[in-house]
């Protein structure tokens, strides 16, 4: 009877089988027998303290129900007596055991890349596999697009332009084998591919200006990791060193100003910079860190895991939090110098030199202001809690790893502004301002050499690391058991081997190194299926941040493995090659027409049997825009420029337009980027939130999207410098005109009704209302 009553207690709590008789059941195992004898035996099948003891128990119940009958829980159970040390070390242990995983451990998407070979049909490569698949359902490819479609669907794709007229004319007299090979080779060679290619990257790096929340402060050199991006994508860096450079950039190339650039992408979480509860945003920080290194770069929504074991994939809370284990001493940096060593030198002998020549003046100036510095700042410290001002005030040598953490997080808010030192000063007894004010004059004399440029992203607080702990129902206040850095159970496991430096852990070099090593092929399917979307208008998995059991299964499986494994073997991890791969391929070549029979039988195209047609995203809108009105400014990098805004808004204060009309003209990449107030073309066509990251933006229909393009300042602007360059280029002729319109907006001619409607629009109208009117059709909207 109790050996029954037993496994009925193990199948309620979702505990593996307990050993025979004879055997020595290991410290998990006891813990269970524990529990049977001190809880269930007493309340049976009730619930206890809010845990509901007939449905298996999480990591996280798990916790809960250790720390009640450790006493660590107000309801402190047993009552009547307390459970031995022994025996809570054996329920400690039990709850320390890896959850068993469910059997979604075999899901396709865990598994190693298969070696694929091709079907045997008429095409070959990757067309292979799709033309199988349709031949399958009687189905085939539909005929190539014309050349002028293509170059214009091509042109979008991979440079985020429209073809101009003189590279139409170029493409459509290149009569030669391999013109279209040709063309994609000057787009992956042009400046406009890193930019179109970076766009799509800084949707999943939830890229931004400024912080989000409430404050939504600026980060005025956010746009140097965009800048990184940009050049990366340009210069064709292999992906696993992408990867790399931005989870562990300054612990694997310490030394490299790109590689310090690039953890950048780490450090675009949103932040309330002058929140009080410190502990609060610190977990904050991490579990942003956390989740985005898993739905970016593993398409996995580990996030789901933070509370509880994953209800889906074979992800338990352990798991989350010793993935989170390697952001532990992260720290937020503003100090990045993104310099070469030779400019850099040059730069500090310059200051050198002006610090030797001041000095004198420097230290009387900082003797007079110290008490008030100490004053300021001592008075913002008395806001936080005892735990933090002890942190601030240890002495640096004797801090611990989580106080540094804090301190770094703490010392930004206590530490007083020029102006407010500048306004106590002014209030100082005439003995300290009168000599004060003289050295504030004496010391402009000798202006200040140019600061060093600065930049956003992240370093370890040393080589030790706070410890990190499972938090119950994921809260930061609610510590379990703790954790050290791991791999994920599903893809393999295993300990990490951090190897630290005098200024580092180790451990993001270790998590890098993992996401990108050979036997890890999910961060390059991810890759791959994200660069198909790109082309495509879908994935083959339909959820980019979602490879796991919820999510959408490859509709072409053996495909997607079969482009992963040569894009990691034969293209080295190029992207510039796997987007050749792609737009060479007689699937992307297809034209967009219709087919009843196929249209029948896949309805969603899921078989590709005809080329998707996409609308363009707000920012190649805008860039098609001014490109056609020959408006666009090609300038590449720096600061964001602040677009204008509609005159309801400007009123508010949000940001003050750039005054340069030229400044304003350039890429919709280089604009400012505004958490809280997305730039309301952008808005209107689906501008994804950057609060998080995004893998497919929305594609909605609003009546706002035709009204903001047909009543939008910059619009009409816009087309009206479209018509008086048709006018420059042609003449008055209204037949050149209206053709050269077309051509310019559409890539094509129009067609001999087009042309007479335009004559006769153009009688009762003018060229500007003409262009505005192209502006607002789907064929300037869409390619296909």
């Amino acid at each position: 009877m109790q050996n029954m009553f037993t496994v009925a207690i193990v199948a309620l709590l979702g505990l593996s089988a307990l050993p025979t008789a004879g055997q020595k059941p290991p410290s998990a195992q006891r813990g269970q027998v524990v529990l049977q004898k001190n809880c269930l035996s007493c309340h049976g099948d009730a619930k206890l303290g809010g845990l509901d003891l007939r449905q298996p128990l999480a990591s996280a119940k798990r916790e809960r129900l250790y720390r009640v009958v450790s006493g660590l829980d107000k309801l402190q159970m047993p009552p009547g007596k307390r459970l031995s040390a022994e025996e809570i070390s054996l329920v400690k242990s039990w709850v320390a055991a890896p959850t068993p995983l469910v059997a979604t451990a075999t899901h396709w998407a865990f598994r190693p890349v298969q070696a694929r070979l091709e079907p045997p049909v008429e095409q070959s490569g990757l067309d292979a596999f799709l033309l199988a698949k349709l031949k399958a359902k009687g189905l085939g490819f539909s005929k190539a697009a014309d050349k002028r479609t293509l170059l214009r669907r091509v042109s979008f794709d991979l440079s985020g332009l429209p073809p101009t007229p003189g590279e139409t004319t170029a493409f459509l007299a290149d009569t030669k084998p391999g013109a279209y090979e040709r063309v994609v080779g000057r787009l992956l060679a042009s400046p406009a591919y890193g930019e179109r290619q970076a766009r799509r990257w800084l949707d999943l790096a939830r890229y931004a200006d400024s912080e989000g929340f409430k404050g939504d402060e600026m980060r005025p050199t956010a746009w140097r990791y965009r800048d990184y991006v940009v050049r990366s994508f340009n210069s064709d860096k292999p992906y696993d060193q992408f990867v790399r450079e931005q989870l562990a950039g300054d612990e694997l190339w310490p030394g490299d100003p790109e590689a310090l650039l690039a953890t950048g992408f780490s450090r675009h979480f949103p932040d309330e910079s002058n929140a009080r509860n410190i502990p609060l945003r610190r977990q904050e920080i991490l579990n942003d860190i956390t989740d985005v290194t898993g739905s970016v770069f593993l398409g996995l929504t580990v996030g789901c895991a933070r509370c509880h074991d994953h209800k889906y994939d074979p992800v338990p809370q352990k798991d989350y939090y010793r993935l989170q284990a390697f952001f532990a001493a992260v720290r937020p940096r503003t100090d990045l110098v993104p310099l070469p060593a030779s400019e850099r030198v040059a730069r500090e002998q310059a200051l050198t030199a002006w610090e030797e020549k001041t000095h004198k003046t420097r230290t009387a100036l900082e003797t007079l202001e110290k008490p008030v510095r100490e004053r300021l700042a001592k008075g913002k410290l008395e806001k936080f809690p005892d735990d933090l001002k002890e942190a601030v005030t240890t002495p640096p040598e004797k801090r611990t790893s989580r106080q540094w953490v804090l301190v770094h997080q703490v010392n930004p808010q206590i530490e007083p502004t020029e102006a407010e030192v500048t306004g106590a000063m002014d209030k100082s007894k005439p003995e300290v301002k009168t000599p004060w004010t003289e050295l504030t004059k004496t010391l402009k004399k000798d202006p200040k050499p140019a600061a060093l440029p600065t930049a956003l992203g992240i370093t370890d607080v040393g080589p030790n690391a706070p410890r990190t702990f499972l938090l119950t129902g994921g809260l930061y206040d609610q510590p379990g058991s703790e954790v050290t850095p791991g791999f994920l159970q599903a893809l393999g496991g295993g300990e990490a081997h951090c190897t630290p430096s005098p200024t580092s852990t180790g451990r993001r070099a270790a998590l890098a190194n993992w996401l990108t090593s050979p036997r890890n092929t999910l961060t390059a399917r991810v890759m791959v299926n994200r660069l198909w979307q790109q082309h495509f208008g879908r994935g083959l998995v339909g959820t980019g941040n979602d490879f796991g059991v919820a999510g959408e299964r490859p509709t072409h499986p053996e495909l997607l493995d079969w482009l992963t494994e040569r894009f990691i073997h034969d293209d080295g991890w190029s992207l510039k090659k796997l987007h050749q791969r792609i737009v060479l391929s007689a699937a992307y070549r297809q034209s967009a027409t219709q087919n009843p029979k196929a249209s029948k039988l896949d309805p969603e195209n899921t078989l590709l049997w005809r080329f998707r047609r996409q609308r363009l995203e707000g920012e190649s809108i805008r860039d098609a825009l001014l490109a056609v009105s020959g408006q666009l400014n090609s300038k590449q990098g720096g600061p964001g420029v602040m677009a204008e805004l509609p005159a309801g808004l400007t009123t508010t204060g949000y940001w003050k337009e750039t005054t340069e009309l030229t400044e304003r003209n350039r890429r919709s990449l280089y604009l400012f980027v505004k958490r809280n107030l997305r730039y309301p073309l952008f808005e209107a066509f689906d501008f994804p939130d950057t609060h998080e990251p995004c893998a497919r933006r929305s594609q909605t229909t609003s009546p706002l999207q035709a009204l903001l393009l047909l009543n939008d300042t910059t619009a009409l602007r816009l087309a009206k410098a479209f018509a008086e360059k048709i006018e420059k280029e042609v003449g008055t002729d209204p037949i050149a005109q209206i053709t050269h319109a077309w051509e310019c907006a559409y890539n094509r001619l129009p067609q001999p009704d087009e042309l007479t409607r335009a004559v006769a629009f153009l009688k009762q109208s003018n060229l500007t209302e003409l262009c505005h009117a192209l502006f607002n059709t789907n064929e300037f909207l869409y390619v296909e």
